[in-house]
């Protein structure tokens, strides 16, 4: 029995024991004796019940400790399963963090890479452009391509020689009966050393373009041969197009002006991209109208043929209808023929004389 049972147990006793010794000075030693048998049995009814009831309280104490030390390990084994997943979690995380810097820095050294790959080509072809026939070909190479992507190869020629002055012009285009000169040769050297310089090098730039433009206007422009009273000034690139147009020349005016005043009109690849892309329109237009003239031809001369069939329709029908008369008359005559016949079967004399059975056919 547990503690706070023997202490009720000795306050029960001791409560009892005073009782006794009070009613000692009073009470018959007989009554003394059934007085101590009845509270004998009080207190034994007393400690079994106190002792009933505590352990009752004890088995509820031991059965709720159980229950709580079961929740206890269950948190705990909860907060374990948490603990082991929030760990896998994290490690999770590291390995995707760990793999994605590692597509990083293999991505950086391939932009690296690439850069110095960039950085390689760009030195091999500023050596590769480092002369002004290298820079021309490449010109003649561009415009070349660009004839091929707008136009039909039957509508260009690369290399032109005019027969009246042996010049050699790099691209005629074709436009009917007329021919388009352009020229690819730009003076890009002097473009060159205006970057390198600066604008002290824009009047020897100016200098040089128009010097072309007028090469070009000599040599290209000859109406006498077919061609346009204008030529085109093929410049193969943007950015030296458009410091062409920037350029100012206190004598000439600007630069653009100044081309254009020879008949010689600058293209930069967008825009002369454009000028073949109306080209090809007219091309298309001329081919339209050259198959709507051959049409017009076969109609005419489907009509000469309906003309003549119609004829030969008439005569046919004058035949048969004349074919006709013939048969119907050559019809009488023959049932005239065949009641002459019949006549002189029978022995009657015939109505009319033979000969006037079957004249002559009328001519």
């Amino acid at each position: 029995m547990s503690g706070p049972v023997w202490l009720a147990v000795g306050a029960i006793a001791i409560g009892v024991a005073a009782a006794i010794a009070w009613f000692a000075g009073r009470r018959s030693d007989a009554q003394l004796s059934s007085l101590r048998q009845e509270v004998q049995t009080t207190i034994a009814s007393q400690a079994q019940a106190v002792g009933s009831q505590m352990n009752h309280l004890v088995q509820t104490v031991t059965a709720q400790l159980g229950q709580v030390r079961q929740e206890l390990h269950s948190g705990v084994a909860a907060s374990g399963k948490l603990a082991s997943d929030a760990q896998t979690a994290i490690a999770q995380q590291l390995q995707a963090s760990n793999e994605a810097i590692r597509r990083i820095s293999q991505q950086i050294g391939e932009v690296q890479q690439a850069g110095r790959d960039l950085s390689q080509t760009t030195q091999t072809l500023q050596t590769v452009l480092g002369g002004a026939k290298t820079r021309g070909i490449l010109g003649e190479i561009a415009l070349e391509r660009m004839l091929e992507d707008a136009l039909p190869r039957s509508a260009y020629d690369t290399q032109f020689r005019f027969a009246s002055t042996g010049a050699v012009v790099d691209a005629i285009v074709r436009t009917g009966e007329h021919l388009l000169p352009i020229d690819s040769k730009f003076p890009l050297e002097a473009y060159r050393r205006l970057v390198e310089t600066g604008e002290e090098s824009r009047r020897e730039f100016s200098q040089a373009v128009r010097k072309h433009a007028d090469s070009i206007a000599d040599k290209y422009i000859l109406p006498a041969e077919c061609t346009y009273d204008f030529a085109l000034m093929f410049v193969p690139s943007e950015g030296v197009f458009y410091e062409l147009l920037m350029t100012h020349d206190s004598k000439s005016g600007m630069l653009d002006e100044y081309c254009r005043s020879k008949r010689v009109f600058p293209v930069s690849p967008n825009t002369i991209y454009v000028v073949l892309s109306a080209v090809a329109v007219s091309l298309k237009e001329q081919k339209v109208a050259e198959n709507a003239r051959h049409l017009l031809a076969c109609l005419s001369g489907l009509v000469r043929q309906l003309e003549n069939v119609a004829d030969m329709h008439a005569r046919l029908g004058s035949h048969l209808r004349h074919s006709q008369q013939t048969y119907e008359e050559v019809t009488t005559r023959l049932d005239r023929a065949r009641n002459f016949l019949e006549q002189m079967s029978e022995g009657a004399a015939p109505e009319e004389a033979p000969r006037t059975l079957f004249p002559m056919p009328r001519e």
